[in-house]
């Protein structure tokens, strides 16, 4: 496992996996199923499940459901492909959903 120095961790709300770490944290301001969520630049210790096309509120996205790699609770999504150039910013980034999640402060 990779050393955290206490940073501030986000990790699976059911099994407490380690999901990503705060500077990872790109923005706060996105909606899932439960609610709020969030972007991440990268995530650690998750499955990406089939990709499929999908329409969200911001446009056809190819997206892949993130899973957790220890429990299987599914987290939320992986961005794989923007079909609108003005979204692809968000390609290769992580949607989270906020109610999946614990904050944690890793003390190594």
């Amino acid at each position: 496992m990779a050393e955290f120095n206490d940073a501030p961790l986000f990790g699976c709300r059911n099994c407490r996996n380690p999901i990503a770490q705060r500077h990872d944290l790109l923005s706060k301001s996105f909606m899932a199923k439960s609610g709020q969520a969030y972007m991440f630049a990268h995530a650690m210790n998750v499955v990406l499940g089939q990709t499929e096309d999908k329409q969200l509120m911001t446009g056809l996205f190819s997206i892949g459901n993130i899973y957790c790699s220890k429990c299987g609770q599914e987290l939320g999504w992986k961005y794989i492909r923007a079909y609108d150039a003005k979204q692809s910013f968000k390609e290769g980034r992580f949607i989270i959903e906020k109610a999946r999640i614990l904050k944690e402060y890793n003390s190594i």
